[in-house]
């Protein structure tokens, strides 16, 4: 990425370049600090979503973040196997699983917060914190404009 600085002037007038890649550091930025602890940004997604929603089904899960199912099932079984997660049959309905946080995943969570929040920060370094607030409120009404209806 260091030739980036030598695109075309035409490029850096657009603000979907300069969001993509902005998205290209971000991701590179959060991936290396989520793998140093042994963990892909999918998988603290999925932490995530079932920290703030609770225990969901997999369908659920799958839906809130956009994951096919055959992906989502590789995930939720790799946080099963570090018994991040814990995988039991929907009492309402014996053909679905409902995933919920355990214990050891929940305190894991709160260290690779701490970790994607450190790549956050290495992110958004030349910013001050209100342009940091500022550039969060912009990006969120960009997605939620366009953020899918019946998703």
């Amino acid at each position: 990425m260091e030739n980036e600085r030598d695109a075309p002037r035409r490029l850096w007038a657009l603000p979907s370049w300069l969001v993509s890649r902005a998205a290209l550091q971000a991701s590179r930025l959060t991936g290396e600090r989520l793998g140093q602890a042994g963990v892909r940004r999918k998988h603290f997604s999925v932490l995530a979503t079932l920290d703030e929603a609770g225990p969901l089904s997999q369908a659920a899960i799958g839906r809130r973040l956009g994951l096919d199912r055959s992906d989502l099932h590789a995930i939720v079984g790799d946080l099963e196997g570090d018994r991040l997660v814990a995988r039991t049959r929907d009492p309402e309905d014996r053909r679905r699983n409902v995933v919920a946080l355990t214990p050891k995943g929940r305190a894991t969570l709160a260290r690779l917060d701490a970790r994607v929040q450190a790549a956050q920060d290495d992110l958004l370094a030349p910013l001050s914190a209100a342009e940091r607030k500022q550039l969060v409120a912009l990006l969120t009404r960009v997605v939620e404009h366009h953020a899918d209806p019946g998703g």
